[in-house]
C-alpha cells in the first residue's frame, strides 16, 4: 500500500500518517515497524542503543525474509520495506512524526517517562500519541503528558505482521478525533482489524485469556505435563496453539506484568500470577525469547 493525500473515511488522508514512529524495537515494536513500512509509510525507530538498533534489524530482517520465503511478498517489496525504515538513539529525532507508538517494555515508569519526554519534543500538536501497553491504564500514561487527549492506546497482537486485530483503547481524556485517527490508522493503512475497548486493565482480549493461560500453569503446578495440557487444547478445543506454548510465545515476564495488573485492578484470584510462573521469572525462563519456558528451544 502506497500513501497519497486523497481523503478517505472519516476525512482523513494518508499524508497525514506517513511519518510514522516507533519507540522501542523489540518484538513488539519490531512487528509495528514492519508493518508500516510495509504499508508504505516512513518508519523512523527510536532505540536505546546501538545493540539494540542491530537486535531490531535482525527482526525485522528476518521477518521480511520469512514473508518472501512464504510468498507473501516479493523480494523488491522487502527491499523497499527495509529502505522505508530508518534507526536513532535520539527521541528528540521524533519530532517530525506524524504519528508514534511507544512499544517499549510493559513497565509503567518506563512509558511515563518515553511521553513525557515525546509530550516535550513533537512539533505537531495533531500528532497521535499511541502506546502498545497490553495492560496498564491509558489515563495515567496519558497523565504524563501536557496534551493527554492525543494519547490513545494502539494495542497490537504478536506476531504483529500475521494477527489482524488492533484493540483501540481511548481514556476518559482522550479527544475523539485521536481515537478515530488512530483507528483510521489502523485499519484503512495498515490493513488491520480494530475493535474498541474501555480502559481497563487487560481490555478486552487479555482480559478473558489470561485467566484461561494462568489455570494452565496452575495445572502443570498440580503436576499435569505441559505438552498433555497443550495437546488437550489443541487436538480438543480445536486451539491453534495450546496454553503453555503461547505463554512461552507471549513471554513468561510480559505475563507476570500483564497478570499482576490485572490482579491489582481486579483483585480477582484467577488474575494473580502463580508462583510457579513467578519463579521461573526469577530464574530467567522467560520461554521462546530466552531459549526455555515450560518448552526448550534452539
Amino acid at each position: 500500500m502506497t500513501t497519497d493525500s486523497t481523503t478517505a473515511q472519516g476525512g482523513f488522508s494518508a499524508a497525514e500518517f506517513e511519518r510514522f514512529g516507533v519507540v522501542g524495537c523489540g518484538l513488539m515494536g519490531a512487528g509495528v515497524a514492519e508493518v508500516a513500512a510495509r504499508a508504505g509509510l516512513q518508519v523512523r525507530v527510536a532505540v536505546s542503543s546501538e545493540a539494540s538498533r542491530n537486535r531490531g534489524v535482525r527482526r525485522i530482517t528476518g521477518s521480511l525474509d520469512r514473508a518472501v520465503a512464504k510468498k507473501r511478498i516479493t523480494t523488491a517489496e522487502r527491499d523497499a520495506a527495509l529502505d522505508r525504515i530508518s534507526f536513532t538513539t535520539v527521541l528528540e529525532d521524533m519530532a517530525d512524526r506524524q504519528v508514534v507508538v511507544e512499544a517499549v517494555a510493559e513497565h509503567e515508569p518506563t512509558k511515563l517517562q518515553v511521553f513525557a519526554l515525546l509530550d516535550k519534543v513533537m512539533d505537531n500538536p495533531d500528532a497521535v500519541l499511541a502506546t502498545n501497553t497490553s495492560s496498564l491504564s491509558i489515563i495515567r500514561i496519558a497523565r504524563a503528558t501536557q496534551q493527554p487527549g492525543r494519547v490513545v492506546g494502539v494495542h497490537f497482537f504478536n506476531p504483529v505482521p500475521v494477527l489482524p486485530l488492533v484493540e483501540i483503547v481511548g481514556s476518559v481524556l482522550s479527544d475523539e478525533s485521536a481515537v478515530a485517527r488512530a483507528e483510521y490508522m489502523v485499519t484503512s493503512l495498515l490493513g488491520k482489524t480494530a475493535i474498541r475497548s474501555p480502559d481497563r486493565a487487560g481490555f478486552l482480549v487479555n482480559a478473558l485469556l489470561f485467566p484461561y493461560l494462568l489455570s494452565a500453569v496452575r495445572m502443570v503446578e498440580s503436576g499435569v505435563t505441559a505438552e498433555v495440557i497443550d495437546r488437550g487444547m489443541v487436538e480438543g478445543c480445536s486451539h491453534p496453539m495450546g496454553p503453555l506454548r503461547l505463554l512461552d510465545l507471549i513471554g513468561l515476564d510480559t505475563t507476570v506484568s500483564i497478570a499482576e495488573a490485572l490482579y491489582t485492578e481486579f483483585k480477582q484470584p484467577h488474575y494473580a500470577p502463580p508462583p510457579m510462573l513467578m519463579r521461573m521469572v526469577e530464574g530467567g525462563l522467560l520461554g521462546k525469547k530466552s531459549g526455555r519456558g515450560f518448552y526448550a528451544y534452539t
